[in-house]
């Protein structure tokens, strides 16, 4: 399975076929085209053999999303996902996972990305996290509070954001990933939204639109200043052979080793 962290996902509706190949050089970290909720229930079908065709000449792999396990499109649509050109599935209203798109999962190695979107999902989380080909957890934050009865998307999910990055580090998984964010032309509200995500433990956000996707990258990405601070730390610590140093006043153990090396890891990228 794929082990590198992404930081973008953008969403692309499926029977929007003209999208495809712009979302895919959009800079996205990975590209999501989207079966559920972004298509209506009578060109579901449609959508999903348009998607086929593509997948074979895609310029790169995609996630798909799929549509629900309680609903009629469900099992077409994992079928789909054994086809070449999928890098992963996105399994929304999770709340537990079936063994067939477990088993497609499996034999094709594919990251499942559960989305946890109700109340009963975000109880059963830590169980969901626990599955197999279970890569990182998707926060639906829309749809959740919607099903929770919560109005507002700062505060009010605080809670529920800091639980689904305990669970995911207890469960091994990637950090998780935050919702969207609905405002396409308010750059500070999409900065504030990613960066409140960033502190809270995720390492990645949901994109609606093209415009977004170099702001977020840029949210998740080191500054200069924490690149320069973390050259210092591993070249002090280095120059130490395990012995206690102090930098800027303070004591450098290995956790703040670990922190900076984390840091020019995804410098890297």
């Amino acid at each position: 399975m794929n082990k590198t962290i992404a930081h973008s996902y953008l969403f692309v509706p499926a029977n929007r076929p003209e999208r495809f190949d712009r979302a895919c050089s959009s800079g996205a970290d990975a590209v999501i085209v989207d079966l559920e909720d972004a298509v209506p229930p009578s060109e579901k079908d449609a959508a999903r053999v348009s998607l086929a065709g593509w997948l074979g000449s895609a310029p790169r792999s995609v996630y798909v999303r799929i549509n629900a396990a309680d609903t009629p499109w469900h099992e077409g649509d994992v079928a789909l996902c054994r086809l070449p050109g999928v890098a992963g599935v996105i399994l929304p209203k999770a709340e537990n996972v079936g063994q067939a798109l477990v088993d497609v999962c499996t034999e094709r190695n594919l990251p499942l990305l559960p989305l946890i979107e109700t109340a009963l999902g975000f109880q059963n989380a830590a169980k969901i996290a626990a599955g197999k080909q279970v890569q990182r957890l998707v926060f639906g934050t829309i749809d959740f509070q919607v099903d929770v009865g919560i109005d507002g998307d700062g505060d009010e999910l605080l809670f529920f954001r800091s639980q689904l990055v305990l669970i995911s580090r207890l469960a091994g998984l990637q950090p998780p990933v935050d919702g969207v964010c609905t405002e396409i032309d308010e750059p500070e509200q999409l900065n504030d939204d990613t960066m409140r995500a960033k502190r809270l433990g995720f390492s990645a956000k949901l994109c609606i639109h093209p415009r977004q996707v170099p702001l977020v990258n840029v949210c998740f990405a080191p500054t200069q200043e924490e690149v320069m601070w973390a050259e210092r730390v591993v070249t002090a610590a280095r120059k130490a052979d395990g012995a206690a140093i102090a930098l800027d006043g303070k004591m450098v153990d290995r956790p703040v080793i670990m922190k900076a090396e984390r840091i020019l890891r995804s410098a890297r990228r």
